[in-house]
């Protein structure tokens, strides 16, 4: 496996099931994913797709599903052309109890040389992960203005 091309870390105010749910349930994800929901029953070997208006952004393959502690599966971007011909990378989340809190990692590797996903979900990941966050600590979602096919 190559080095992690991306990693952000943070911690949210709230617990590792309350975390899980939300990075697992098609409504909640909608709520803090500029309206794409994930869709997949999360055992290991299943397909996930991210879709957004009944149009697929992702498809994906559950590769580790440990809750509430550890989630990982194969990424690839279908909505545009160039990026679909791309090897999928791989995202792990890990979900941590710390101090009141969880710590969340989020791994995201695997990019081929040249990739145009990974400056995509550089900018993506950070936006969905604090308004994933603030959610979790304040019931509001972030309101960017992005929609999930601009960056994640």
């Amino acid at each position: 496996m190559s080095k992690p091309e991306f990693v952000y870390t943070t911690f949210i105010k709230t617990t590792p099931e309350k975390l899980w749910h939300a990075l697992t349930d098609k409504e909640f994800t909608e709520s803090y994913w500029f309206g794409c929901s994930l869709t997949s029953d999360w055992k290991v070997g299943s397909r996930m797709h991210m879709d957004r208006g009944g149009k697929v952004m992702n498809e994906c393959v559950i590769l580790e599903s440990d809750p509430p502690r550890r989630l990982s599966y194969s990424w690839l971007t279908v909505f545009d052309e160039e990026m679909k011909k791309e090897r999928p990378s791989r995202v792990t989340f890990v979900l941590e109890p710390s101090s009141g809190a969880v710590k969340l990692t989020v791994t995201h590797e695997g990019f081929a040389e040249g990739s145009k996903t990974l400056p995509s979900i550089s900018g993506g990941w950070p936006m969905v992960l604090s308004s994933l966050k603030s959610i979790l600590e304040t019931g509001q979602p972030l309101a960017f203005d992005k929609t999930c096919d601009a960056e994640a």
